[in-house]
């Protein structure tokens, strides 16, 4: 195990993707992370996504990462006490269920932190642990809708779109993440934990930008704008003669020169109509449709380096094949191939951010459901074999 946080334990409580990815962050960062799944069915994520033919999960062995799974019937009265006695020797106890589901089972942080104080309790929900709306269930989906993402994404005359990935659930897990590592570092002064309560809806509203100030002074709502942003030019995808799209991003004064250079039309670098931000902003449509034009007698490889050599950022729309066959991004290891038990070697997306004196690392793909009972339950709490056989003909450990 490498990172900054080889010497942090957490107990990970909690299904889908808003808890367990922030449960993967600290993985990758060096962190022990014990994930408490129910026997049997185990973390629904081990089944979404997209499948091979035998049903398994190709999520899974992402999200499911540098954890180790023990299952646990949270559920009975014996479950919650596996529970408190893991909590006793750990730093953070991480869930994502409804507000109020760990005070049903006694699990309440004031009660967990009775027996160790320096616990810090991290807790993910739909509106967060207080206020009218705290138990209303709450997806990813309506945490978006409610903070704000949702009504700005899309094309104009169409319905709101989705990102294309579960924003609202991984904002939320990177805030929490956050949180966490703030928490930790209190505690070196105070010695004592504490509860972070990351909101779904809180979480997408802290990355919305200006959108309620805007409001508030000048009377403007933000509407969907498609590709662009209105008056920030130019900033769009482009067309390339061989069929792609090329992001070209010349909104400063400067870079906007040095396009014009790349195009060979440098006198449109000075020409009134271009040659300041808001003079571009409007005449926004008339410059995209002219860089366009240029654009599409290029093909991708020869605009790239044109664009490079004039110093004007831009950059071809990757899928999943151009990322695996990008030289920057194997030169920077930002794909990692990992071992998987059902899948062989697979690449998944590398630790972030890259730390120079404690890097961390992706010690395993997801583990098998109950993969580590034994060292856990056995090795971290004492229980002997039959201690152990005796939970699991009741159904507790499965």
């Amino acid at each position: 195990m490498t990172g900054a946080l080889t010497d942090i334990r957490v107990i990970e409580m909690g299904t889908l993707l808003a808890g367990p990815f922030c449960g993967q962050q600290l993985a990758d960062h060096g962190a022990e992370v014990i994930k408490i799944e129910p026997p049997v069915t185990g973390d629904p994520m081990r089944a979404w996504g997209q499948e091979k033919s035998d049903g398994k999960s190709l999520w899974w062995p992402v999200v499911g990462r540098g954890k180790k799974s023990v299952t646990i019937n949270l559920r009975e009265p014996a479950g919650q006490d596996l529970v408190r006695r893991l909590v006793a020797g750990a730093d953070v106890l991480l869930e994502n269920f409804r507000p109020g589901t760990l005070e049903k089972w006694g699990l309440a942080p004031e009660e967990l932190r009775a027996l160790n104080p320096r616990l810090i309790v991290t807790r993910v929900s739909g509106y967060g642990q207080t206020g009218p709306y705290a138990a209303q269930p709450g997806f990813g989906a309506i945490g978006e809708a409610l903070g704000g993402i949702r009504y700005t994404t899309g094309d104009p005359g169409s319905l709101p779109s989705r990102t294309g990935i579960s924003i609202g659930d991984t904002l939320t897990a990177m805030f929490a993440t956050i949180g966490t590592l703030g928490a930790i570092h209190a505690r070196q002064r105070t010695g004592q934990g504490q509860v972070v309560d990351a909101a779904l809806y809180e979480s997408v509203l802290a990355v919305m930008e200006s959108l309620l100030t805007e409001y508030h002074v000048a009377g403007f709502i933000r509407e969907r704008t498609g590709s662009i942003i209105p008056n920030i030019a130019p900033a769009n995808a482009y067309p390339t003669r061989d069929g792609n799209l090329h992001l070209i991003s010349g909104n400063q004064d400067t870079v906007w020169r040095r396009l014009a250079e790349a195009m060979g039309r440098p006198e449109l670098g000075t020409d009134p109509r271009y040659a300041t931000h808001h003079a571009r902003g409007d005449n926004q449509l008339e410059l995209d449709e002219l860089i366009a034009q240029w654009t599409a007698t290029l093909d991708t490889a020869e605009l790239h380096r044109l664009l490079n050599e004039h110093s004007v950022p831009n950059g071809q729309m990757y899928r999943a094949p151009e990322m695996l066959l990008d030289d920057h991004f194997a030169a920077r290891e930002a794909i990692a191939w990992v071992d998987s038990p059902d899948f062989g070697a697979i690449p998944m997306q590398n630790v972030v951010p890259k730390l120079s004196g404690t890097p961390g690392s992706i010690n395993w793909s997801g583990p098998m459901l109950g993969e580590h009972n034994d060292e856990v339950l056995g090795g971290i709490l004492g229980l002997d074999t039959d201690s152990l056989e005796q939970l699991r003909s009741r159904g507790i450990i499965g």
